[in-house]
């Protein structure tokens, strides 16, 4: 069936039809966050209506849950809502302090939701709050704004959000300085991590404020430089991404792990293997590689960890068979987790403050 039919005859009445099937392509695209609303009718080249429904279908979740998940806070904990501006926007965000962090907090983490989700839903679904509760690390949950994308997407597609000092990453790691100068901790204890959106909005930090974070933890992600419009975009979460920058060497070491579902039919697992090897060549070039494989909570899955030459490890590579485009080991209270599989929230934990524990 030919969607749009630009022949010979009645061209100005068909470039009028094409323009407003374009249109309402890009419209519908804002609407699932695909493209900021802002920047309706500024794209070109948008995909076909049948990639469209393709694509939208992918967004059908049946583990999305409307409304506000209820967060137990335990005695002493808070779970403080606020708003945080700067230069470069303003985000709302929730700051989970645990009671274990009274007399000082062991580190921050900063946890980026993915597409239709919440502070609030990714708290419940992660199960992160808890583990603050154990090791006495502060967790700050910021919420993308709806203005900002109208489904709730960081904007990693962006041009603008995928450099340093400008746009989403400028807020983010502002705020992450901030609520690191509050509770006087130093960079080398500073993570962020994601889901989906999330998690290549995780990746670009990692990226471009080496000295920043010291770890970063992808869930489903894309690399940075994967997409530089709603095309790519595209293309990109179908597993054609683009080939970005090459990743520059900085003097902070970030180390990165990584989880993805073999069956993940929204963000394509090739992703993950391109954010590895980035982080490798910037990382640990020289890296020694080895894989291992088991069964947890009914799934297998293998990961593939790189250390450096003095056997540090630099990169973790979870890859779980037959888990789809949902946090590894989530919990029922959120959207987008799969129970079954590796606790990717307490993977990423154990790894991000292994280094602190060798003291390296």
């Amino acid at each position: 069936m030919k969607l749009f039919n630009a022949g010979a005859t009645r061209p100005a009445a068909n470039a009028a039809r094409l323009s407003a099937a374009n249109d309402l392509v890009q419209r519908t695209l804002a609407q699932h966050g695909i493209v900021p609303a802002a920047g309706l009718g500024t794209q070109s080249g948008s995909p076909d209506l049948s990639s469209l429904a393709a694509m939208l279908a992918r967004f059908s979740n049946p583990s999305l849950r409307s409304g506000t998940p209820e967060i137990t806070v335990p005695d002493g904990a808070a779970f403080k809502e606020d708003t945080f501006a700067c230069a470069s926007g303003s985000r709302r965000f929730r700051l989970y302090v645990p009671a274990s962090a009274r007399d000082g907090a062991s580190g921050v983490v900063m946890m980026l939701h993915g597409c239709t989700q919440t502070p609030e839903d990714f708290a419940a679904g992660t199960g992160m709050n808890k583990l603050a509760d154990q090791h006495g690390f502060v967790v700050v949950y910021p919420a993308q704004s709806r203005g900002d994308n109208a489904q709730s997407c960081w904007n990693w597609f962006s041009r603008g959000d995928q450099h340093r000092g400008r746009g989403e990453p400028a807020i983010l790691a502002a705020l992450a300085r901030q609520v690191c100068a509050e509770h006087d901790v130093a960079r080398d204890n500073t993570f962020i991590a994601g889901l989906s959106a999330g998690a290549a909005m995780a990746v670009i930090l990692g990226e471009t404020y080496t000295d920043v974070f010291a770890a970063v933890g992808a869930h489903s992600g894309l690399p940075l430089g994967s997409a530089k419009d709603v095309p790519s975009a595209f293309a990109a979460m179908a597993g054609n991404a683009l080939d970005g920058p090459d990743p520059v060497p900085g003097d902070d070491r970030v180390r990165t792990i990584l989880f993805h579902g073999t069956a993940d039919g929204t963000v394509h697992p090739s992703n993950s293997d391109a954010i590895a090897r980035r982080a490798c060549r910037a990382h640990a070039p020289q890296s020694i590689t080895m894989t291992s494989s088991d069964e947890e909570a009914g799934r297998t899955y293998s990961r593939e960890t790189s250390s450096d030459t003095d056997g540090n490890a630099v990169v973790e590579h979870w890859t779980i068979d037959g888990q789809g485009h949902a946090w590894s080991g989530g919990q029922p209270g959120g959207s987008y987790t799969d129970s079954k599989g590796p606790d990717a929230s307490a993977e990423m934990i154990r790894f991000f403050f292994a280094a602190s524990a060798k003291g390296t």
